[in-house]
């Protein structure tokens, strides 16, 4: 016996091994039998009622009692002790350090899910006796569905829990025996005796307290409902704390996979497509309840109290409802794989996931061990000084003291967790200001000079858009909670619009938006709750058109701005794909129409957040027309597959179907508006049933590309490239392909397959289109006559596309601009392949000067003016697209050194003289 251990306790420990003499004295005792006698009450009332259990519970688990059907006054004393004995064990592995508090709970609800199960068997089969059972249309018999909810429906069962239960049926009916019952009271009769024999308490004691007043309705709604009946409930009357509630459900019992569809069906109540900040209220609401009840002295409740379980369990879920809704990975039923996702995906620091996850650790032991202290559903530790000591003293403290300042400093960091979830709003509210009163004054009051002194010039315009704003009757209609939401909001967004460059741009961008999403409690909620969201779009909607648009447009858009991976690391092809995948795995693999709409919402929010990155100089214009085109092709080999499928081709390549990328996306050099230039071939002959499916499968990609989706269409493609023009085959044999660049083909063709590459398809075909490229473009030319030919093209396209004029200067089809860049590395490409392979690899501007470079067919100095030159170039380009304006710019310092460079590189070739350059 420790001779540490307090006098009381020493004492107690005597007492208890006196009145278990029988069982001390019949078989040898564990090391660490005086620790259970320490720990539990419970332990030694069951070991005294039970001379096995001594042995049981150093035993494997026991197997659920059977429940004869002839003996149905013995189900209840059967399952009771078995129960007992199965939660003897529990305590014994807990005491005895062989489990620690994760496989505690994890045996809490097993031993929960076998009761359950053995109870249902019995009754069904009672029922079934004297009403028979309910068939389905193909005469199959039909289960209830018991779903277990709460920390049962986790999987983190605490030792003395009550079952939160749901019961429901997939089939309607009536049962096929002498009296038979319709479902609802069919299956109601079998809820009511399966509670029976869980909660009733009898001379062993109770199983399982049921607890069903999580069911639709509450304690007046009906016992058991059908699965149609709890769709069109969840989908009418369902509330916020119902789907923090649904978070945890688990079919435990009776037909499972049935219950398993059912949640499903009911996935898009509780996870919303969305970033679904509306959560919030429920949580605030739920938090608040809890205070408000007087009934309750909290101060000490492991559950309930300030820094408690449930803290934990409402932070997690609320951050699972807000972003389970787009992202799989955070979609589980149990609070600490929750955590980890969450901090897997950067919604949590990892340092707060790992404190968090050992605050909930700790204060579910010690919650488990104040339940099996006496087998009592508590969650305080005893008010009994020597109780809790011992307690403390199981738990590995030296006493009561030691153990409440630990549960202090862990309650206390939980705590300010909790506080900083809701205080996101707070902190972006600060107190009320002009333009916050001249907002609430509007449609008939209030002062314009609000926004002047705010640091709006065009005052007249904007004061009238904001009164036409508020008379909207999006805005009147507003809910009372949206209203306030909205009146948050808009007077954040003026003030942040107003101390910023590009106010009178940003504020009716903002409008346009306020407009579309007026309705959208979401995302009125994701600008309130999110300051930090509120900003970057004031910040989105003063620099990039473009951007703003798209959020008006897609709203779903807002999610990117509180995307951990527009702050990360720059996307790759993989990366894209990973992501591309995880969007298709959402939605049935025969659901065309949903696929689309789930590839065409991914590559709106990947192009965004390249944009982002763009507009805050986190990448430079190479890299971000690089990624684009890196999407593009990470897009259209997901397409091609939908296409098969839709086609009824299967997945495979054995057609040989294959698709080129020319010009921008062939120079993974894509743009945020650009089109594809694809070209497609098939592997086989001219003629036959092959290269007539290829050609199905062509249009069907094309027709897909195009299709409007409620997220927008992916790309527009432009076709023209192929060999023969718009009169030539959609799809191209290889053999007719290489015949006509060998003899039809004129230079400009043979330009534009420098910067042609395989996208998607088959990998022979892609591998022979390489081989055929190679050998078209290393054929020996004339370095005079492409010289003359590529120069006379270059000045036919100047003269119809070129808009410079003045001090304006074209940055694509300007001299020195995009294009002449282009020309001068494809001429290089044809002159001199011949004599360097290496330059055949790259097909992006950067990677041609360099091989050119490294060829020695341009100096060092000219390469290094031409990279410069070509990335001022792009990025001047891009910001033009982002802002909506054309590629017609003011000429400045570096606009004319970007020239200067392109056009000398010209002069150094012997392409055309440059000196014309105005």
């Amino acid at each position: 016996m420790d001779p540490s251990l307090p006098e009381a306790i020493v004492r107690l420990l005597a007492q208890r091994r006196q009145s278990l003499a029988d069982v001390v004295a019949s078989a040898p005792l564990p090391a660490a039998f005086d620790a259970l006698l320490i720990a539990s009450d419970f332990a030694a009332t069951v070991l005294r009622e039970m001379p096995d259990a001594l042995a049981l519970m150093q035993g494997p688990p026991l197997p659920p009692p059977t429940l004869d059907p002839a003996l149905p006054t013995q189900w209840p004393g059967l399952l009771r002790r078995w129960r007992k004995l199965g939660s003897l064990r529990l305590i014994w592995r807990d005491v005895a350090g062989l489990d620690d508090v994760d496989a505690t709970l994890a045996g809490a609800s097993a031993l929960a899910d076998a009761a359950i199960e053995t109870a249902l068997g019995a009754v069904e089969a009672q029922v079934a006796a004297a009403h028979g059972v309910i068939r389905d249309g193909d005469g199959q018999p039909q289960r209830m569905v018991v779903f277990g909810l709460g920390k049962l429906g986790g999987g983190e069962l605490n030792f003395s829990s009550d079952v939160d239960l749901i019961f429901a049926h997939e089939h309607g009916g009536s049962s096929d025996g002498a009296r038979p019952l319709d479902a609802d009271a069919y299956y109601a009769r079998i809820g009511q005796r399966l509670i029976h024999l869980l909660d009733e308490v009898s001379a062993d004691g109770f199983c399982y307290r049921v607890d069903m007043r999580l069911r639709p309705f509450g304690g007046v709604g009906r016992l058991a409902l059908s699965f149609a009946a709890m769709e069109q409930y969840y989908q009418s009357e369902g509330r916020d704390w119902e789907r923090y509630a649904w978070i945890k459900a688990r079919p435990v019992a009776g037909d499972r996979a049935a219950g398993e569809r059912l949640l499903a069906t009911l996935r898009p109540f509780v996870y919303r497509r969305y970033l679904d900040y509306t959560a919030l209220d429920g949580l605030r609401e739920m938090k608040a309840a809890i205070a408000a009840d007087e009934r309750r002295e909290l101060a000490d409740h492991l559950k309930l109290g300030p820094g408690g379980i449930r803290e934990i369990e409402f932070l997690v879920q609320a951050l699972q409802l807000i972003r389970g809704g787009r992202e799989r990975a955070l979609r589980t039923r149990s609070l600490l794989p929750a955590l980890a996702a969450l901090a897997a995906g950067g919604h949590l620091p990892a340092a707060t996931a790992t404190a968090l996850a050992g605050a909930y650790r700790f204060l579910r032991r010690i919650e488990n061990r104040v339940q099996m202290f006496a087998d009592q559903q508590v969650h305080a530790l005893p008010a009994d000084a020597v109780a809790a000591h011992r307690i403390a003293v199981g738990l590995g403290h030296a006493g009561l003291a030691a153990l409440r300042d630990e549960l202090a400093c862990q309650r206390a960091q939980v705590a300010a967790e909790f506080e900083r979830l809701l205080a996101a709003r707070r902190r972006g509210a600060g107190s009320p200001t002009a333009l916050h009163e001249y907002w609430l004054a509007l449609p008939d009051g209030g002062d314009p000079q609000a926004l002047t002194d705010a640091g709006f010039v065009r005052v007249d315009a904007h004061d009238a858009s904001l009164r036409d704003f508020a008379r909207a009757p999006a805005v009147r209609l507003l809910s009372a909670r949206s209203r306030a939401r909205l009146d948050r909001v808009l007077p954040r967004l003026l003030r942040e619009a107003g101390a910023g460059a590009g106010a009178d741009l940003a504020l009716p961008r903002l409008l346009a938006l306020l407009n579309a999403i007026s309705r959208r409690g979401s995302y009125l909620a994701l600008l309130d709750e999110q300051p930090a969201a509120a900003s970057r779009l004031v910040e989105v909607a003063a620099r990039s058109a473009l951007l703003a648009e798209r959020i008006a447009a897609h709203p779903l858009l807002l999610d990117e701005l509180l995307d951990v991976r527009a702050e990360g690391a720059a996307p790759t092809r993989a990366s894209l794909a990973d992501e591309c995948a995880q969007a298709l795995a959402a939605v049935a693999a025969d659901d065309i129409e949903a696929g689309l709409h789930a590839l065409t919402e991914f590559r709106q929010g990947a192009a965004f957040r390249i944009g982002l990155a763009l507009l805050r100089t986190r990448v430079d214009a190479t890299a971000a027309a690089a990624q684009l085109a890196q999407l593009a092709e990470v897009v259209l080999t997901a397409v091609l597959a939908l296409a098969r499928r839709a086609s009824a081709r299967g997945d495979g390549d054995d057609d040989g179907f294959a698709v080129l990328g020319y010009g921008s996306i062939g120079g993974g050099e894509l743009g945020f508006m650009s089109d594809l230039d694809l070209v497609f071939l098939h592997g086989g002959g001219h003629d036959g049933d092959g290269a007539r499916r290829c050609a199905r499968l062509a249009q069907k990609l094309v027709s897909l590309l195009g299709t409007l989706t409620p997220a927008g269409t992916l790309y527009e493609v432009d076709v023209r490239l192929r060999p023969d023009g718009a009169k030539g085959l959609l799809v191209a044999s290889l053999d007719s392909f290489a015949d006509y660049q060998r003899q039809r083909a004129w230079t400009w063709e043979h330009q534009a397959l420098v910067r042609a590459r395989g996208i998607a398809g088959a990998p022979a075909t892609l591998a022979r289109f390489e081989a055929i490229r190679a050998e078209v473009l290393s054929r020996q030319r004339d370095a005079a006559a492409v010289r003359a030919e590529v120069s006379a093209m270059r000045r036919r396209m100047r003269a119809e596309l070129d808009r410079s004029g003045g001090d304006r200067f074209d940055l694509k089809q300007g001299q020195g601009g995009l294009v002449d860049l282009e020309f001068a590395l494809q001429y290089l490409v044809l002159a001199s392949a011949h004599r360097h392979p290496s330059l055949l690899v790259p097909r992006a501007s950067p990677g041609l000067h360099a091989a050119a470079g490294a060829a020695g067919l341009l100096p060092p100095a000219t390469c290094a003016a031409l990279a410069a030159a070509h990335a001022g170039l792009l990025r001047r380009a891009l910001d033009c697209t982002l802002d909506r304006r054309p590629r017609l710019v003011d000429r400045d310092t570096g606009i004319d050194a970007a020239r200067a460079a392109v056009t000398a590189a010209w002069r150094e070739l012997g392409l055309e003289d440059g000196s014309r350059m105005t």
